[in-house]
């Protein structure tokens, strides 16, 4: 398993990354992606040890807690320092006005209950799950720059930030001399890419690594969606991909048919070409993978045992390409003082 570096820090990750969304199931929402018990959970770890990858994302939002929980069950038998563990806080949890967001009182709250659902002294990596608007960025900073010098958080990121509040939380750090994201969780797949329009420069520039959560476009590059056909038995897309990205159907089957032509000829599945493609971008240091068994989690941990070639990832760029929006057309009429980031990673 190749471990990349995670944006500006020492620290190194596995390119595959295990998201735990599916354990628990302990809402509606939430069973649409997977109801994986502790014994279920703790087999998968083990898989995903055995093949290099020690990574784990969860979220205090994950059926409010109970994806913590199995997680950090299902780690008990292993030694913390073999493991990397990421969560999230931002989004509601109970109910109640401050409940939610990136406050000082709610901060300080959910680190604890993380820490504490999890079993674990400390937080590899903790994210800000989405931008808080209302709290000051300075008092959010300032909550996780104490928790990483009291040994509780070992480094920050975002996710889901626009490019603005990215780069002004980054100025804020270096004003005050406080702890920086190193990483951006983001949205990016074959069928989303506007990562590449704003978030990759940036990331470029001020060297963040990329974490990127539903690589398969919200289970659409699954191999399982093509013209003509209905959709599987389960899969989150009956209830309409409430919270996903909309996309266009003859947009998705282009995609689909560039995937299933390469498919055919390199002997490896469609979602192991997706997820191959994502690993050949610049600034991605690790890609969430889910599972909601086994064999699932075997297909997607065969995604890194091998490399498309530029030509390859060159023609899934074509057929995956859309207009982008303003100003980032403009900009590329302009490629002498906007040049686009690289298409491929070797």
């Amino acid at each position: 398993m190749e471990f990349r570096q995670l944006g500006e820090s020492g620290l190194k990750v596995p390119v595959l990354c295990f998201g735990t969304a599916t354990f628990g199931g302990g809402n509606e929402f939430f069973r649409e992606w997977g109801e994986t018990d502790v014994k279920e959970a703790t087999r998968l770890i083990d898989v995903c040890l055995e093949a290099g990858v020690n990574f784990f994302d969860t979220a205090d939002v994950y059926s409010q807690g109970l994806s913590e929980e199995i997680l950090g069950e299902a780690v008990r038998h292993l030694a913390r320092d073999r493991i990397l563990i990421s969560t999230k806080a931002t989004f509601p949890f109970g109910s109640g006005p401050n409940n939610k967001g990136s406050s000082r009182h709610h901060l300080t709250r959910q680190i604890e209950g993380s820490l504490k659902r999890l079993r674990t002294d400390y937080i590899d990596v903790f994210h800000m799950h989405g931008f808080d608007a209302l709290t000051p960025i300075e008092e959010t900073l300032g909550v996780l720059d104490t928790a990483v010098r009291q040994g509780k958080l070992r480094y920050i990121a975002a996710s889901n930030f626009s490019g603005w509040h990215m780069q002004k939380s980054l100025d804020i750090s270096r004003q005050f001399g406080w702890t920086r994201y190193v990483a951006h969780q983001v949205y990016y797949s074959l069928i989303g890419r506007d990562y590449e329009w704003e978030l990759m420069p940036q990331a470029i520039s001020e060297n963040l690594g990329a974490l990127v959560w539903s690589p398969l476009g919200w289970g659409r590059l699954t191999g399982k969606v093509r013209r003509g056909q209905s959709l599987p038995q389960q899969s989150r897309l009956h209830k309409g991909a409430a919270g996903g990205p909309v996309v266009a159907d003859e947009y998705l089957y282009r995609v689909v048919d560039a995937l299933d032509a390469l498919s055919g000829e390199i002997g490896r599945s469609v979602p192991e070409i997706a997820l191959n493609w994502l690993l050949r971008k610049p600034t991605i240091a690790s890609v969430i993978i889910g599972a909601r068994n086994e064999e699932q989690l075997r297909a997607n941990l065969r995604a890194a045992s091998f490399a498309l070639t530029e030509e390859q990832v060159a023609r899934l760029d074509e057929a995956s390409q859309t207009q982008v929006a303003y100003p980032y057309w403009h900009q590329r009429q302009f490629r002498d003082l906007n040049p686009l980031p690289p298409s491929y990673r070797a």
